[in-house]
């Protein structure tokens, strides 16, 4: 039986906030499971999906002190697509980020906690 990924974890100040807002980036929907817990979940998503990924975002207590060690890479189909994609992402509340990735193809964004990611040029 072939290993697969099921779930991307992110540490988070406020799992509520951060997971509704890649919930509305990646337009999947949320569910809870309890306290401090929030899972981000392709729309229609029932386990075991075979093919999904999901995302858990954890509270804790402790301020993030070292550079983010997950970064997500999220792919668009067209120049048009990436731009549109970019500034919704904006709109909810992403912002420009530098990672000395100079001049290329792909945006350096973070989201609302500073965790970094990319979108990518279509190719």
């Amino acid at each position: 039986m072939a290993l697969r990924l099921v779930q991307v974890n992110f540490k988070a100040r406020d799992d509520s906030a951060l997971g509704r807002f890649w919930a509305e980036a990646l337009g999947w929907g949320v569910s809870s499971e309890g306290p401090g817990v929030t899972n981000v979940e392709p729309v229609g998503f029932a386990w075991p999906d075979p093919t999904a990924v999901c995302v858990d975002v954890v509270t804790v207590p402790d301020p993030e002190t070292v550079r983010y060690r997950v970064h997500l890479d999220l792919a668009t189909t067209s120049v048009a697509h990436q731009a549109e994609l970019v500034a919704r992402l904006q709109d909810l509340g992403a912002t420009p980020a530098d990672v000395g990735q100079g001049d290329v193809p792909w945006t350096v964004l973070a989201d609302p906690e500073g965790n970094e990611f990319c979108v990518l040029a279509p190719g």
